[in-house]
């Protein structure tokens, strides 16, 4: 008897990227700028809207729905863009090369608010914009420790992206899936460090909630925000918005905070924290449509497959 696990959209696709590529992108970034680096920037965006139809067609549905019209070629073009030019500043950020960025921050009194209070926080954002340029917050805030809980598949990309940009100084990144996962995520937090999640994909098989997302319903993952009321911890959701140029804009914002909520209210309060994430994410994907790096289909139900491990 074969029992049967769900696959997400985002795990069926198949990886693109060269390590070769990377490296060339950080050797000419770190010694010529990020100037520099545009017409490799651009040649690599034309080649994924030219050889990319799977990717083009998600990212039509995705502008549709936030643009609220049809997307022409130039909206997506500029989608796939501005995702290259993340990943380039990726490896400026991972760099310390915050120089070459101009960052403008709102919220900065929640992040204030929450180093005073030496409990640290958790910081719930997407696959939309940068994460990394949250390191530019430790130029403001001095002491200030940011470590980036992630799934494996997310973790190797990162580690790819380090080994490429051959990083001093690396970020703090824990693995999520593994046994004492949480406990490190509980030992930063009591230290006082914010710890980032990106709480928008699903890994198939784990627990969900349906939410209206830009018109339709999208499943979001309750696991992060599950292990977030069992630590007892309040929650900011962040995102790092890019605005052309050289310009980032990061947002923070009060998601939740479960340091006083009772067992028997919990789960009331799990749902609702999960559909302000929803909200949130909506606003700002309509008002930065050209940040959102979902290239699958977001709304689509995860398929069934026969898991060979069971019998």
């Amino acid at each position: 008897m074969n029992a049967e696990t769900q696959t997400p959209a985002w795990r069926r696709q198949r990886e693109r990227g060269s390590p070769v590529l990377l490296r060339t992108m950080a050797w000419l970034a770190l010694r010529c700028g990020r100037v520099a680096v545009y017409p490799l920037v651009h040649l690599i965006a034309a080649y994924f809207f030219l050889f990319a139809p799977g990717m083009r067609r998600h990212m039509r549905v995705f502008l549709q729905r936030a643009l609220g019209r049809e997307p022409t070629a130039a909206d997506r073009y500029r989608l796939i863009l501005w995702f290259a030019i993340s990943v380039l500043d990726r490896l400026l950020l991972l760099a310390g090369r915050q120089d070459q960025l101009q960052v403008s921050l709102e919220g900065e009194e929640l992040i204030s608010e929450v180093a005073g209070s030496g409990g640290g926080a958790l910081l719930f954002g997407a696959h939309m914009g940068s994460f990394e340029v949250m390191r530019t917050l430790c130029d403001r805030q001095p002491g200030l420790a940011i470590a980036m809980a992630m799934y494996e598949e997310n973790a190797r990309k990162i580690n790819a992206i380090m080994a490429a940009a051959r990083l001093r100084d690396p970020p703090e990144i824990i693995a999520l899936g593994h046994l004492d996962a949480m406990l490190k995520v509980r030992q930063r937090l009591d230290e006082g460090a914010l710890v980032g999640v990106l709480a928008d994909r699903t890994l198939g098989d784990e627990a969900s909630l349906r939410v209206n997302f830009l018109g339709a319903t999208a499943r979001l993952p309750l696991g992060p925000m599950r292990a977030a009321a069992l630590l007892r911890r309040r929650v900011l959701f962040m995102l790092g918005l890019y605005r052309g140029g050289g310009r980032y804009h990061i947002v923070f914002a009060p998601l939740a905070d479960f340091t006083h909520v009772s067992s028997a209210e919990r789960a009331a309060a799990i749902e609702t924290a999960v559909t302000r994430y929803a909200s949130l994410l909506e606003r700002y994907c309509r008002s930065d449509p050209y940040n959102w790096f979902n290239f699958f289909d977001f709304w689509a139900e995860p398929t069934r497959t026969a898991d060979p491990t069971c019998s």
